[in-house]
């Protein structure tokens, strides 16, 4: 596919935000403790807290993104999303005190659920045969930004913990002037329609599940596992500066490799694995694999062990897209919309609990005042889950006989 001017806006929007995402990591320790004068243990909490904010305004938000661009068109929507974000990271930079760090995380969240609307104006500008391959270029940019933010977060993250917000305000100012110049509008007017506010309810979808009962079992086991996966962007940060001494630099460092690991798996050992052994046993395989991953994390004392251990750690993520392999067979033709709905919503139900969850277990287990101190904990909670969701899973196969 030839990479237009708007194509290339696109790439750098939905890059920018994971980016976003993943620069905050590294240096989110660090300052959550200058604004609060915390400890790693407390300023873990914050950390969760505003993990949840960000999820719950994509998960809240991401309808009426949608809708909006239905209604008023792609470019509006894309371009004051990067406006927004770009005074979000600029609040970040500026913060004093804790509750305007919890004001910026909301509005980049809400600025985040841009990534449907990405997809539609791909969509608009692709012919329908092409259209796969559109998305999974939209996908690939998430998936390359969420690796190089950590490592930009990380090394700019000597210069202050303000330092990569400043930067993250600068790319998406600029980013937004190139495609006030340069990204047509691509929905005609006669083609949007009114914004309806009977569409923007995000608990609709989970409302769904009842008319696809054959599948529940199998989208309980995508939840739980989805939950247990989400540790790593919850206590990573935490976890390796109170377990291993990390700074932001080693933080984005690790977090990047174990990134790439993600990406690598992501985009090619998946097309291999998942056709060849197929999707029942790549999912049990992998969600097994996972848990006692999970638990080894948990006990892990040693750094170099822990980056050793990163390409098996990436290989979990093949468990998704098997599950759902599953759960689209075992549904009719007609309902797949509403599947891939129902699955968009308990996955953003994951990523609102999980963060919630883990930090607050972290805590608990490195607090003054914990009876057993133990790091780990939250990857044993995960490992836990991940067991459960095994479990269910080989109990569903007898129902739907993959």
């Amino acid at each position: 596919m030839k990479i237009s001017l708007p194509i290339l806006f696109i790439i750098i929007t939905v890059a920018m935000d994971s980016i976003g995402i993943g620069l905050m990591m590294p240096v989110m320790p660090d300052l959550i403790r200058e604004i609060t004068g915390e400890t790693v243990s407390q300023a873990a909490v914050w950390g969760g807290m505003m993990a949840f904010t960000y999820a719950g305004m994509q998960f809240l938000f991401g309808p009426t993104i949608g809708n909006l661009s239905d209604s008023f068109g792609r470019r509006p929507v894309l371009l004051t999303s990067l406006v927004i974000m770009s005074l979000s990271y600029l609040i970040f930079a500026q913060a004093q005190v804790i509750w305007l760090l919890f004001v910026a995380r909301a509005i980049t969240g809400i600025t985040g659920a841009t990534f449907a609307t990405a997809n539609a104006y791909m969509a608009d500008i692709t012919p329908a045969e092409k259209r796969a391959a559109s998305f999974g270029m939209v996908g690939a940019a998430f998936g390359v930004g969420f690796v190089i933010g950590p490592a930009i977060g990380g090394l700019l993250g000597q210069f202050g913990p303000r330092a990569p917000f400043y930067v993250a305000a600068a790319v998406a100012a600029l980013n937004a002037i190139f495609g006030y110049f340069f990204l047509p509008e691509t929905l005609p007017k006669e083609k949007r329609r009114p914004f309806d506010f009977g569409r923007i309810n995000p608990f609709t979808a989970l409302m769904r599940l009842r008319h696809v009962p054959e599948i529940g079992g199998l989208a309980l086991v995508f939840f739980l596992f989805s939950v247990g996966q989400n540790v790593y962007p919850s206590v990573w940060a935490y976890f390796t500066t109170e377990k291993f001494g990390f700074d932001s630099k080693m933080i984005g460092i690790s977090l990047a490799v174990f990134g790439l690991f993600m990406a690598l798996v992501q985009g090619g050992l998946i097309r291999v694995v998942i056709p060849r052994f197929g999707e029942w046993n790549t999912a049990r395989v992998a969600i097994a694999l996972n848990a006692v991953v999970l638990v080894i994390t948990g006990f892990i004392s040693s750094t170099v062990l822990l980056f050793m251990l990163m390409p098996i750690m990436a290989l979990g993520v093949i468990a998704s897209p098997a599950l759902q392999g599953m759960m689209s067979k075992a549904t009719s033709s007609e309902n797949q919309g509403e599947l891939q709905g129902v699955l968009a919503s308990v996955q953003g139900l994951a990523m609102i609990i999980s963060p919630l969850l883990m930090t607050s277990l972290f805590r608990t287990f490195t607090s003054e005042t914990t009876p057993f101190y133990l790091p780990g904990a939250p990857f044993i909670a995960a490992a836990a889950l991940c067991a459960l969701a095994f479990a269910i899973l080989v109990f569903s196969r007898a129902k739907l006989q993959p």
